[in-house]
C-alpha cells in the first residue's frame, strides 16, 4: 500500500480546505467490525483530488449529491473528480477492529471478559476508522455521534454526552490533524476532578479500578496545568482534559486533544519503584506539553516531529521539576533517555532533529526515535543557555498564538525566536538542529589546568558551541565545578589538573560523546561511589558505556567499575539502568555470559542484605538478582514466601519476573507457567505467560514461539512482543541457532500479516542479537539493503546490525 509522500500532502494541501468533519460510528455491530459514516465539508481549488479510507467494505459513497463508485478505492485511495469550490462527501463503510494498537482497537480483558475499545489515529491509521484526507496540514474540526451498548461510557477530544441509551454525542472540537482524532468506549471505569474551570478524567479497565491513584494524577495534571499557563501565557483551549489508560497500547501515550491515551501498564497493580511513578508523571506532563506544541501548533510535515517530541520532552522534564513532587527527572533524562538517544545518533540511520521533507509518511514513523525525543530535548537545553529563557518563553509564546490551530515549520519557530531578540540563531540552529552525530568531548591535564577538545564526527562540517560545565573530584568525591563555553577545537579551563577526577559536561547539560582521561579512568572505581551528584555519575556512566560500545574501553574495567559501584549506588533509577545495561550489552555481548553473571549476581544478592527494607533501591535491586542470579532455591523460596527480604512484596508482577528467570535457565516447564496464570487470571499475566513460556530452553518451546512470531496474523500485538522478548538469551544459544537463518529467511514475510508499528517493532525484538558473529552482521546488512522489505523492517534490522557490528568488534578488540 503506498504511502503518503511530502509532495503529495503539498499538493493536497494547496488544492483543499476542510471545513468540518462529522463522524458516525455504530459500536453495536458484533466484536469484528463497526459502522462508520463520515460526513466531510470542504473547499477545492481543483476539480480532482483523492480520499483516504481503509475498510472492510466500503459501501456508498456521495458527493454532493451524486454517488461515486465505490470500486475505484485501491490501496486505501479514492480518487475524486468533478469537485466543485464547496463540496459534500459522504462516505458510509464497515471498518474492522484491530488487535495491533492502530485504528479501532479491541481487546478483551482476560479478568472479566469485558471488550474496551480505543482509537488510535496517529500517522496512517485515521482512515482504518473514518473516511478522511489523512496529513497533518488540513485541520478541522470534528463532531462525533455514536451509537454503543448501554453500559458503555464514550469519551473523545469533544466533550461526550450520553442524550439517550447508548447514544452518544461528542461536542464539536477546534480544527486537529487526522492523527489526534481518538474515541475511548467501553465499560471504563471513569474518576471525574476538576482544576481551574478544566474538567478533568481519568478510565481504566475495570479490572485495574482497584489499582488506580487519581490522586496523584490528577494532583500532578494540576500542577502542571497552572506552570505551562504560567510559561505560554495561553490557557488549555481544548475543553475537558482525560486521561485514559488503555489496553494493547503500543506508545508510552499519545497526545489526543482533550482525551489523551496511556498505556495501562502505568496502572500499576504491583510494587514500583519511585523512579517508575517520576516517570509516569513525565509522561503526564509530556502528554500536556503536546497540548501546545503539537496540538494547538502543529508540523506541516512529519520531517518537524521534533517540534512536537523534542518541545514535549523538554518540557516534560523541566514543568515536572518545577512543579511536582517529582524531582529526580534530570537524572532520568541522563541515565535513560540521553543514552537512548545517544545510541540512535551513533547509527547509520542517524538523521538530524530537523530533517529535510524527504521521506514519506511510513518511513516518518521511522524517526520518532531517540533523536527526535532525546537529542532534540538536550539541544533545546542547550538553546535556553544560548538564549537566556526570556527570550526562550518570548518567542515560544509567539508562535503559539500567532499560529494557533494552524500548522508550522521550524522555520516559523526560529522567525520567532528572532523577532524576540535571539541573535546569531540560524548559524546555532543549522550547527545544532540540521547535523547529526555526536562530537566528542575530553578533557587532557595540562601543568597548569585542563585543556578541552571537541572533535566533531568523521566528515562532518559542524562546528557546535558546548555551554557546560567541567567538574573536578579529589579522593573523597569532593567537587569543584567551572562553566565553560566550548566554542572552538580546544579550550583552556583553570582547574587543578592534580584532582583525581575530571569530567567534561559533569551536569549533563549538553549533546555529546564524553571521554575520560587516563588518570581519571585508575581513579574512577574509588572516587566515582563518593561523587554526590546523580546527575554528575549518570554523566560519568554514558561515558563508560559510550566508550564501551565504541571499543575504546575494555569492557572488564567497565564491569569492574560496575561492581565498584552498586554496593553504594542509592538511586534506583541508577540501579535499574546500570542492570539493564549490564544484561542486555555487557553479559553475552560483549563479555562471556559465564563467570561475568555470577560475579554480578553476587555483587547485587550482597546489596540487597544492605538496601532499606520497603525502599525504592531494595525493589530496583531485587529485581536485577532476579534477573541474573541461578539460584533456584532463593527462586522457589521467594515465589513460596520462604527466605523473602524483610519489606520486600513478592507480587503478581515480580512472581511473573521470577517466574521468567526459572523458565529461561530450564528449572520449570509449562505446567508451572500455567499455575502462575491460574494465579494470575488477567490479561497482564497472559502476556506474562507467552514471555515465560518462549523462554523456556527447549525444541518445542521455541518452535512454538516462533509459529507465534513468524506465522500468527491474529496474536495481539503484546503477546507477540512478549514471544519477541522471551525468545533469544546468551545461555540458550543451542537451541535458539536454527533460528537464526530462520529470521532473516522469515521476518520480512511478516509484513504481509500485519500493519503499523508492530511490524517494525516485532522484527526489532526478534532479532537475534545474542548471536555475536560477523555472518549475522552480513545477513543483517543484506536484509537491510533489499529495498523490497518494509521500511520498518529494514529500519529495525539495520539498528540491531549496527549494534551487533560493534559487539564483533569488542570481541575482537578483548578476547
Amino acid at each position: 500500500m503506498p504511502s503518503l509522500t511530502a509532495e503529495s500532502a503539498r499538493t493536497r494541501a494547496a488544492a483543499l480546505t476542510v471545513h468540518s468533519y462529522a463522524v458516525d460510528l455504530d459500536l453495536t455491530r458484533g466484536d469484528r467490525t463497526f459502522a462508520s459514516t463520515a460526513r466531510i465539508i470542504f473547499a477545492a481549488s481543483q476539480q480532482s483530488s483523492w480520499l483516504d479510507v481503509k475498510p472492510e467494505a466500503l459501501t456508498s459513497v456521495t458527493l454532493n449529491g451524486a454517488s461515486i463508485d465505490v470500486a475505484g478505492l485501491a490501496d486505501g485511495r479514492l480518487e475524486l473528480t468533478g469537485l466543485r469550490a464547496e463540496n459534500e462527501l459522504v462516505v458510509v463503510a464497515e471498518m474492522a477492529y484491530s488487535n495491533d494498537g492502530e485504528g479501532l482497537h479491541r481487546s478483551v480483558d482476560v479478568a472479566d471478559g469485558k471488550p474496551y475499545l480505543y482509537a488510535m489515529s496517529f500517522l496512517d491509521a485515521a482512515p482504518r476508522i473514518f473516511a478522511c484526507f489523512d496529513q497533518p496540514d488540513l485541520k478541522a474540526p470534528y463532531s462525533f455521534t455514536v451509537t454503543a451498548p448501554a453500559d458503555w461510557i464514550v469519551l473523545g477530544n469533544g466533550a461526550a454526552t450520553q442524550v439517550s441509551p447508548g447514544r452518544w454525542e461528542l461536542a464539536e472540537t477546534k480544527p486537529l490533524s487526522t492523527y489526534f482524532v481518538t474515541l475511548v468506549a467501553g465499560p471504563y471505569h471513569l474518576v471525574r476532578s476538576e482544576h481551574d474551570g478544566i474538567n478533568l478524567g481519568i478510565a481504566c479497565r475495570q479490572s485495574l479500578a482497584q489499582y488506580l491513584d487519581p490522586e496523584d494524577i490528577f494532583e500532578v495534571t494540576g500542577q502542571s496545568f497552572d506552570e505551562f499557563h504560567r510559561l505560554f501565557g495561553y490557557r488549555y483551549p481544548f475543553g475537558e482534559y482525560h486521561q485514559v489508560f488503555v489496553p494493547e497500547f503500543n506508545a508510552g501515550a499519545m497526545e489526543n486533544p482533550g482525551c489523551v491515551t496511556f498505556r495501562d501498564e502505568y496502572v500499576f497493580r504491583s510494587a514500583v519503584t519511585e523512579g517508575e511513578r517520576s516517570n509516569r508523571a513525565r509522561t503526564v506532563v509530556h502528554e500536556m506539553a503536546h497540548q501546545w506544541f503539537g496540538d494547538t501548533v502543529t508540523m506541516k510535515w512529519w520531517n518537524d516531529l521534533w517540534l512536537n517530541e523534542s518541545f514535549a520532552e523538554y518540557m516534560a522534564h523541566r514543568v515536572a521539576t518545577a512543579a511536582t513532587r517529582y524531582t529526580d527527572n534530570w537524572l532520568d533524562f541522563a541515565f535513560i533517555r540521553k543514552w537512548w538517544g545517544m545510541q540512535a545518533d551513533q547509527r547509520s540511520s542517524t538523521h538530524p532533529v530537523a530533517s529535510d521533507a524527504v521521506k514519506d509518511a511510513a518511513g516518518s514513523l521511522e524517526d520518532f526515535d531517540g533523536i527526535s525525543y532525546a537529542k532534540g530535548a538536550a539541544v533545546l537545553k542547550q538553546l535556553v543557555a544560548y538564549l537566556g529563557d526570556d527570550v526562550f518563553l518570548k518567542g515560544v509564546r509567539a508562535h503559539i498564538k500567532d499560529n494557533e490551530f494552524g500548522n508550522a515549520t521550524v522555520a516559523d519557530l526560529l522567525a520567532k525566536w528572532t523577532e524576540a531578540g535571539a541573535v546569531g540563531l540560524d548559524e546555532w540552529a543549522t550547527q545544532w538542529f540540521k547535523t547529526a552525530g555526536l562530537d566528542t568531548i575530553s578533557a587532557e591535564r595540562t601543568a597548569t589546568g585542563i585543556r578541552l577538545h571537541r572533535v566533531v564526527p568523521a566528515g562532518s562540517s559542524a562546528r557546535r558551541p558546548h555551554q557546560l560545565a567541567v567538574g573536578g573530584y579529589d579522593e573523597t568525591g569532593r567537587a569543584v565545578s567551572v562553566p565553560v563555553l566550548l566554542d572552538a577545537d580546544s579550550v583552556e579551563v583553570e582547574l587543578d589538573p592534580s584532582l583525581a577526577v575530571v569530567v567534561p559536561d559533569a551536569l549533563d547539560d549538553t549533546w555529546a560523546k564524553i571521554r575520560l582521561d587516563a588518570e581519571s579512568l585508575a581513579n574512577l572505581a574509588k572516587v566515582l561511589p563518593h561523587i554526590a551528584d546523580g546527575v554528575t555519575r549518570a554523566a560519568v556512566w554514558n561515558s563508560l558505556r559510550d566508550a564501551t560500545a565504541d571499543g575504546e574501553l575494555d569492557p572488564r574495567l567497565a564491569f569492574d567499575v560496575l561492581l565498584a559501584a552498586l554496593p553504594h549506588e542509592d538511586s534506583d533509577i541508577a540501579v535499574a539502568t546500570l542492570c539493564n545495561w549490564a544484561r542486555t550489552r555487557l553479559l553475552g555481548r560483549y563479555l562471556p555470559y559465564e563467570p561475568y553473571r555470577g560475579r554480578l549476581a553476587e555483587v547485587l544478592t550482597a546489596r540487597l542484605g544492605t538496601t532499606p527494607a520497603g525502599s525504592s533501591l531494595q525493589l530496583a535491586v531485587a529485581r536485577g538478582v532476579v534477573g541474573t542470579t541461578t539460584d533456584t532455591d532463593m527462586l522457589n523460596g521467594w515465589l513460596h514466601g520462604d527466605g523473602v527480604p524483610v519489606g520486600l512484596a513478592v507480587d503478581a508482577d515480580l512472581r511473573w519476573l521470577i517466574t521468567l528467570q526459572l523458565a529461561r535457565i530450564g528449572a520449570i516447564g509449562d505446567a508451572e507457567i500455567d499455575a502462575e496464570l491460574a494465579r494470575d487470571k488477567s490479561s497482564e499475566g497472559e502476556v506474562h505467560a507467552v514471555r515465560c513460556r518462549a523462554a523456556l530452553p527447549t525444541p518445542e518451546a521455541k518452535e512454538r514461539a516462533w509459529a507465534l512470531i513468524s506465522s500468527d496474523a491474529e496474536v495481539a500485538n503484546y503477546e507477540l512482543y512478549a514471544a519477541c522478548e522471551g525468545f533469544w538469551h546468551p545461555a540458550q544459544l543451542d537451541v535458539t541457532a536454527p533460528y537464526v537463518d530462520r529470521y532473516f529467511a522469515e521476518i520480512a514475510g511478516t509484513e504481509k500479516l500485519r500493519s503499523g508499528w508492530v511490524i517494525a517493532r516485532s522484527a526489532l525484538l526478534a532479532f537475534p542479537n545474542t548471536v555475536i558473529d560477523e555472518q549475522v552482521v552480513r545477513k543483517a546488512e543484506a536484509l537491510a539493503a533489499d529495498e523490497s522489505v518494509s521500511t520498518g523492517i529494514r529500519r529495525s534490522v539495520s539498528d540491531e546490525a549496527d549494534d551487533l557490528r560493534r559487539a564483533v568488534k569488542i570481541r575482537a578488540a578483548f578476547s
